[in-house]
Formats: C-alpha cells, sequence, structure tokens
C-alpha cells in the first residue's frame, strides 16, 4: 500500500510499505478515505523527537472497514468510522474510567497509545491507504449514513473537535462567561468552535497569523493580533481589568513570543495573566518531558520559567494533558449530524496522499493560507 513515512527531519515521502492486515483477533482494517496532517505531526516532522525513519504518520483518520477479526462483533465490513488518535484497550482500569487517553494496555511500560506518533506504541499511522485498529468494537466510532458527504466533518472527530472542546472543559467553561484561547492553529479553533456552542459570552483568540484570525472571527470569536497589541493588555482592556473567566493554551511548547521567537512558557505565562484571579485554565498544547532540539536550556529539559506566583496568588487552577476522545466523540458527532457543528470550516486544502511531501512543507512553514491539510488516500 502507498503511506506516508518519516524519512528524517523536515523529510517525508509517499512510499510502498506491507499492506495494514489483521494481527490480533480483535483487530479491524479500515480503507482510509481521508486522514489529516496535525499539528502535532510537525514535532515529528521537524526531527524534535524520537519519531523513527520508515514509520507511517497520521493520527487523525476515517474511513470504510474492509476486514474484521474473528474476536471483532460490533463493526461490520462496510462500517463507516472514525478513529481517535488514542488507541484504548477498553478494560484497563484507566479505560474503563473513561481516560483512553491513558491506556495501560496499548503501549506497556507508559499510559497511552496512539497511530503514527512518536513515544505512543508501535501503531503504524493512517495516513496510507489502509490501518489497522487494535481493538476495534472498543475504538470504531461508527458514522451515521451522511458519513461519506460529511466525513471532512467527521474526520475532524479524530482529534482536534475533541481536543478542542477538552480544552474548554478542562478550563470548567460555563455558558456565559468569557474566555481567552492561545493559538488559532486547528486545535484553537475547535477550542472556539467549542466555546460558542457551549454559550460562551464572548470567545477572544490570540494567533499571529492573518488567516488564522480571519477564521476565529468567522467562527464568532474576537481575534486578539499579537503582532500588533500585547493580547494580555488587550484581553484585559475589554475585562474591565479583571480577565477571562477561563483560558485555554492550544499551542505547546513551541510557541513563539510577540517577537516571533520561540519561548516555551509565553502562553502559559499569558494565559495564567489574562485569566481572573480564581479562573479556570485548560492546557492541551503539547508540553514534552525532554526537546533536545530546544535553544534554551530549561526547554531542553521540558522545563519552563513558569510565573508560578502569579499562578498561586490569583488562586487559580489548570488542568491539562491530552484529550479522552471517547469521552466525547459520540455526542459530537451527533453535534455534526444535526448541522450544529460544522468543524470542516477550517479546512484549507484537500489533497491526495501523493502530495503529503509539499502540503508538510507549507504547513510546517504557516504559509499563508494553509490552516488544516486534508489528505486523500482513495483519490
Amino acid at each position: 500500500m502507498k503511506a506516508v513515512i518519516y524519512n528524517g527531519p523536515r523529510d517525508v515521502k509517499v512510499a510502498k510499505v506491507p499492506d495494514a492486515k489483521i494481527e490480533k483477533p480483535t483487530d479491524a482494517v479500515v480503507r482510509m478515505t481521508t486522514t489529516n496532517i496535525c499539528g502535532s505531526d510537525l514535532h515529528m516532522y521537524e526531527g524534535r523527537t524520537s519519531f523513527e525513519k520508515g514509520r507511517v504518520l497520521g493520527h487523525e483518520n476515517l474511513g470504510q472497514v474492509v476486514e474484521v477479526g474473528p474476536g471483532v462483533d460490533r463493526i461490520k465490513k462496510g462500517d463507516w468510522v472514525c478513529l481517535p488518535f488514542n488507541i484504548g484497550c477498553g478494560f484497563c482500569e484507566n479505560c474503563e474510567r473513561g481516560l483512553t487517553g491513558y491506556c495501560l494496555t496499548c503501549n506497556p511500560g507508559t499510559a497511552g497509545a496512539a497511530y503514527g506518533f512518536a513515544e505512543m506504541g508501535p501503531y503504524e499511522g493512517g495516513q496510507a491507504e489502509l490501518l489497522r485498529v487494535p481493538y476495534a468494537d472498543f475504538n470504531c466510532l461508527s458514522l451515521p449514513d451522511d458519513a461519506e458527504e460529511k466525513q471532512d466533518d467527521y474526520v475532524m472527530l479524530s482529534d482536534i473537535f475533541p481536543t478542542g472542546w477538552h480544552a474548554t472543559e478542562l478550563a470548567g467553561l460555563l455558558p456565559g462567561e468569557t474566555v481567552a484561547i492561545y493559538g488559532a492553529g486547528p486545535v484553537g479553533l475547535m477550542a472556539a468552535h467549542s466555546a460558542m456552542i457551549k454559550g460562551a459570552a464572548r470567545v477572544f483568540v490570540v494567533d499571529a497569523h492573518d488567516d488564522r484570525l480571519d477564521l476565529a472571527k468567522q467562527l464568532g470569536a474576537i481575534p486578539v493580533d499579537m503582532r500588533r497589541c500585547d493580547p494580555v493588555e488587550e484581553i484585559l482592556s475589554h475585562t474591565n481589568g479583571l480577565g477571562t473567566d477561563r483560558g485555554c493554551e492550544c499551542v505547546g511548547y513551541q510557541c513563539c513570543d510577540r517577537h516571533g521567537r520561540e519561548a516555551n512558557a509565553y502562553t502559559m505565562n499569558s494565559v495564567v495573566a489574562s485569566t481572573k484571579a480564581t479562573g479556570g485554565i485548560g492546557v492541551v498544547g503539547v508540553f514534552i518531558p525532554q526537546d533536545p532540539g530546544a535553544k534554551d536550556a530549561l526547554a531542553k529539559e521540558g522545563k519552563m520559567a513558569f510565573d508560578f506566583g502569579a499562578f498561586w496568588f490569583k488562586g487559580q487552577q489548570i488542568r491539562t494533558g491530552q484529550a479522552n476522545v471517547k469521552a466525547y466523540n459520540r455526542r459530537l458527532r451527533d453535534l455534526i449530524q444535526v448541522g450544529k457543528a460544522t468543524p470542516s470550516k477550517i479546512i484549507s486544502h484537500r489533497l491526495s496522499l501523493d502530495d503529503a511531501p509539499d502540503a508538510y512543507k507549507h504547513f510546517d512553514k504557516r504559509d499563508a493560507g494553509w490552516t488544516k491539510v486534508v489528505l486523500k488516500p482513495a483519490a
């Protein structure tokens, strides 16, 4: 089968690899029809992780089941399914608690497994023609009759829509509250979309790219251009100096300051400063234990100069971590089906699998107009 494989820093290629196949009775094989390039893929693309050469990328996956193992009961050949990026067994302590992003079975020795991702187990990604799905009955989200025509919406259930929703959940957002979202990448935009669906009174979105800020405005948010103002001061000026009720960090360890310099503490300190006393903060941007590629000594060790004094003095709460996709994906699927959520609004490019290497280059450079890339392996 054709697949997008990692060939080294800033080097991916489309190559022939062995077909995905049933390896255990509980597996299914899915023909990929839509798979996305995620901002998290760029960590590996840039060589900032331990991802091995030759592995298949891609953890935002949707397609049609073509084969099931003898131990699969619920999922049938021909079903349209979306796969959560985090792989769960369904029976370990964490999965039983709904914490499927921290499965204790699928990646022995640590908590959490995923498709085509560094340190998240041996599972190949879905930027390919076929994908093996472990524990298929548990991991496959069955899609309704409009799956094929709405697959550009439903594929967002694999990661960015639940992750954006998770950011607002971690922050504790309630209807009628205000929230500031740092980062207008795909996850930040989905956090804004989620906040609007939840009935937030005002949603501020901070970024430094015109196309992303335009999309935030289209979603009903108030764009804050950090190139032209201090985002904290701007948000405080709109909230009587108090700050927002909630804050969401949707960038992660490669965030930059107002001058475009990488500074891993910038967004965290900013969200503390722009969130009111006793407010809640949700952090879904990826922060990692080690970052050897960083220029800053603290950042190399996965640490930062965090303004803990201000955080403590304001009595705020911070909750962090990757989304447990299965905690949200069924309800979010139903919002898409009835037209109350349309996450495909942020898609800028729909490309063939062969176009992936060029797409990675443009997306990595944050080139104008490259907001969300969807690949079509079956095209």
